[in-house]
């Protein structure tokens, strides 16, 4: 059973996990704003971060939470798989995207010249 729970997304707990995350992130947001001229901004900015925090700390026990988590995990270990490229590879990706970018620009600009020249002609 507790298979079938975790393949299917959780059950209510999980829903009531996740509504009570939503429900503590916009209580921080929404004391940032009810305590505009009672409290010094600085706090009313650790109320907010206070809210997101919590929210996200009681979100990932949940089932989706824990799947977040596991994706995030194995998102590091395929970065440190992948080959960057070095500097001299990169200027010169840069530069050619560059002067492709001249190119095309210079293209549309003669078409667009082109078929301004062409519309007055046939216009009078």
């Amino acid at each position: 059973m507790n298979a079938q729970t975790e393949t299917s997304g959780g059950g209510i707990l999980d829903t009531i996990k996740l509504l009570l995350a939503a429900i503590v992130l916009v209580g921080g947001l929404y004391a940032y704003y009810y305590y505009v001229n009672e409290v010094a901004l600085p706090l009313r900015v650790l109320m907010v971060l206070a809210g997101t925090g919590v929210g996200i700390a009681i979100a990932m026990t949940s089932t989706q939470g824990r799947r977040l988590w596991h994706f995030i995990q194995g998102s590091r270990v395929e970065i440190r798989k992948v080959v960057w490229p070095t500097r001299q590879e990169t200027t010169q990706t840069a530069i050619a995207v560059f002067v492709f970018t001249l190119v095309m620009m210079l293209f549309f600009w003669a078409l667009d010249s082109g078929l301004l020249w062409l519309t007055r002609k046939l216009v009078g």
